[in-house]
């Protein structure tokens, strides 16, 4: 199975070269519209990520909340496939729980589903529908920013410093290749909310074309990696 989870990985890297290429325009749109520095949902989102990076950078680490949101992940993951989920321990040095099924997107899913961010976004819709919150949606952003930065930062912190049995049993490239592209493909679609000139028609043209480039890169160079091996083949003989 890890042979063809690599050839999957093998296959989707010039998706995430496309993903890479989207959100590079898009951060381009954001920076080059002077309308998004007056916009409070970017402003908020903004003071939320950098707030967390602050906090991140010079305070003790929050390695029980973070290990809760992992596990709490892998649970609501296995329930959204129907899985049972049973057994949820919560230490400082690493967590468990139980599910009755598992798959790459149960085992990965800490890695590229922001939880607390995720959490904050349904906790406000539930106020929302109660209290009409629209005054307060900057809120909303400055609490998403927080959490996705905290999302970003644990992520990278554990997948650098410390080795992933949930990682290692998916095969290592497949891994981080689903979870570069998974990544990379939920910033597209906040962006695009964040920002009034991106529409999900264009986000989707957009995405076709760096997908059509990837390609056509990697199987140009392929072809003429292939060429080369002929004609080597051919002048050694």
């Amino acid at each position: 199975m890890k042979v063809v989870k690599l050839l999957v990985a093998i296959l989707l890297l010039p998706v995430c070269a496309a993903l890479t290429l989207t959100v590079l325009h898009l951060a381009h749109t954001l920076m080059s519209d002077s309308r998004s520095l007056d916009n409070p949902a970017v402003v908020a989102f903004c003071v939320g990520y950098g707030l967390w990076l602050m906090v991140f950078l010079c305070l003790p680490k929050p390695m029980r909340t973070y290990v809760l949101g992992h596990e709490l992940t892998h649970a609501l993951w296995a329930l959204m496939i129907g899985a049972r989920v049973s057994g949820l321990r919560v230490r400082k040095t690493g967590g468990q729980v139980q599910t009755s099924k598992s798959n790459w997107l149960i085992t990965l899913a800490p890695y590229f589903f922001p939880f607390y961010a995720m959490l904050f976004i349904a906790l406000f819709f539930l106020a929302h529908a109660i209290w009409k919150l629209d005054a307060y949606m900057w809120v909303l952003f400055l609490f998403v920013g927080l959490g996705w930065s905290f999302h970003v930062t644990f992520t990278l912190m554990m997948l650098l410093g410390v080795r992933q049995p949930d990682v290692q049993s998916q095969g290592r490239l497949f891994s981080l290749v689903m979870i570069y592209g998974m990544n990379l493909l939920a910033i597209a679609l906040v962006a695009a909310l964040l920002s009034p000139r991106v529409r999900a028609v264009a986000l989707t043209q957009d995405f076709g074309h760096s997908l059509a480039l990837a390609y056509g890169w990697t199987l140009d160079n392929l072809r003429a990696l292939w060429h080369a091996l002929r004609h080597f083949r051919g002048s050694g003989s």
